[in-house]
């Protein structure tokens, strides 16, 4: 009986294999450096993420964000797209992807070490700031901004990071070298090693942040911090660059992990060349690129309609007696990132099967749906706290630390949702274009269009402050940016219906014409 029951235990046992871990023994090779990839970009993005709202929170004010997103990351976003362009059209990949990547890591550690050790040298003073605010009102956030221009630029930096390096520069390496069938495997996994580098890196900036307790108070705890932080960043940094050169030279080569190895170069065709009017031109008469740039612009702008919100909430939190502990605040945002990965990984482990079993509509559907309902719960309590004060008394709770625990609460699920379902089916969806829209076509959407979601909401949140009175703050002007992100995410989910129609005739399509090659 036993003898007889092998047979039929096996594939049940390789069915299951397959869905708990769906990449092959012999994939492995290619699978495992594109995960640590991940792992060094994602340890990167939460520690800069953290670090970055600290910087500018603690000194600007949460309301400066929308003015430093539309003033300052969208222009920068912009002129990198034009740059990009003109460099894939000189460089070779490799080189691209070094030329990309180098200077981010140049300035972070320049940062640490040499500008934020001289910022009184560098900023203005808080009299000249504070006068300027007095003189011209509608410009106070601009000149909240000016007054510690370095940390704003570190903003940019880091805003850059997470869209350069993550989304394209990653995404696109992917796209190039992974097969359809490979990614209906690979791409929900990824996120699924990346996040691990949430809770490490999460809990590295808690550590590292949660020292002030051992330094007298002349001495400035945050700069050590910073010091450390930056000095992980870098490391990271080279890590990524090292990986992605022993995966062209010892993974790339192999025909048997990427089809353009086996191509005769004679074969291999030519990189097109077009001019930034052409590429533009190219993109923007794509309607297939226009979902996809709609489901980008709709994340941005409901999770920054949220975000700000929350991180007003949280800089009361840790201020005391009218001065913020910039090491408090990090250190709960490492909490913060660490509960982000694990949530995600969770997420991932029970949705990895979505697409696969259900399609990729199902998969791009679940993340607008979870963001509407969560944002739309945590701007209740925003609005009507004062009806529910009942409930803060009831547990104990001040009000601002029930809506940052609300907030962090809407704010894991949405991370969580983006990595374990809108990253893998976005990605997916660049797979059947051809080699122009890849290349170009992906950084335009994913650079300026992620871009212009963050700022659009800032767009939203900047017209409210300014206009709904003098004294504005994110929690007066809390009953229109809740207006304007359910608005948002119905129109992301219109979007996601209509791409889902041509990525899977694409796909037909590109089967079809694979079968008869």
């Amino acid at each position: 009986m036993s003898v007889q029951a092998m047979p039929q235990q096996e594939p049940q046992f390789s069915k299951l294999r397959a869905a708990i871990w769906p990449v092959q023994g012999s994939e492995m090779k290619k699978f495992l450096p594109m995960g640590l990839m991940m792992f060094f970009v994602l340890f990167n993005y939460t520690i800069l993420r953290d670090t970055k709202d600290t910087l500018v929170v603690g000194a600007s004010g949460a309301e400066a964000i929308n003015f430093l997103k539309f003033w300052g990351v969208t222009p920068t976003s912009i002129l990198f797209v034009i740059l990009y362009a003109k460099l894939s059209n000189t460089l070779s990949k490799e080189s691209l992807f070094y030329a990309c990547l180098t200077p981010f890591i140049l300035f972070f550690g320049a940062f640490a070490f040499i500008i934020y050790p001289n910022k009184d040298l560098l900023h203005p003073s808080a009299e000249t700031v504070q006068a300027l605010q007095q003189s011209i009102p509608t410009l106070r956030f601009i000149f909240a901004l000016w007054g510690a221009w370095s940390y704003a630029v570190f903003y940019i930096m880091a805003e850059m990071w997470g869209s350069v390096v993550v989304s394209l520069l990653f995404w696109q390496f992917a796209n190039e070298i992974t097969r359809t069938n490979e990614a209906k495997r690979f791409y929900s996994l990824f996120p699924l090693l990346g996040n691990v580098a949430l809770i490490l890196s999460g809990q590295t900036v808690t550590y590292l942040s949660d020292i002030r307790d051992l330094y007298p108070p002349e001495v400035d705890a945050w700069g050590i911090s910073l010091n450390y932080m930056m000095g992980a960043v870098v490391v990271a940094g080279l890590a990524t660059i090292l990986t992605y050169w022993w995966m062209n030279r010892a993974v790339l080569t192999d025909p048997f992990y990427y089809d353009a190895a086996s191509m005769p170069k004679k074969e291999k065709k030519e990189k097109p060349k077009l001019s930034m009017t052409e590429s533009f031109k190219y993109l923007f008469t794509s309607r297939y690129l226009g979902f996809i740039a709609l489901l980008v612009l709709g994340y941005g702008m409901a999770i920054n309609l949220v975000e700000v919100t929350w991180k007003s909430q949280l800089k009361l939190l840790y201020t005391v007696d009218g001065v913020f502990s910039e090491n408090s605040y990090s250190a709960f945002m490492g909490n913060f990132s660490t509960f982000t990965g694990i949530a995600t990984i969770a997420l991932i482990l029970m949705c990895k099967g979505i697409v696969r079993r259900f399609g990729w509509f199902t998969g791009a559907i679940l993340t607008p749906a979870i963001l509407l309902i969560t944002g739309v719960l945590f701007y209740i309590f925003v609005i009507f706290r004062d009806q529910l004060d009942w409930m803060t008394i009831a547990m104990g709770l001040t009000p601002v630390f029930l809506a940052v625990m609300i907030g962090a609460a809407q704010n894991i699920l949405s991370k969580g949702t983006k990595y374990s379902l809108f990253d893998p089916t976005k990605e997916m969806s660049y797979i059947p274009l051809d080699q122009e829209l890849k290349v170009k076509g992906k950084a335009a959407v994913d650079v300026i269009g992620g871009r212009l979601g963050k700022s659009g909401g800032a767009i939203v949140q900047q017209f409210l402050l300014l206009t709904v009175s003098t004294t504005a703050t994110q929690i007066t002007i809390a009953p229109y940016s809740c207006g304007v992100m359910i608005i948002v995410i119905l129109a992301w989910m219109f979007a996601a219906g209509g791409l889902s129609k041509m990525y899977n005739q694409k796909v037909a399509e590109r089967e079809r014409e694979l079968k008869a090659a």
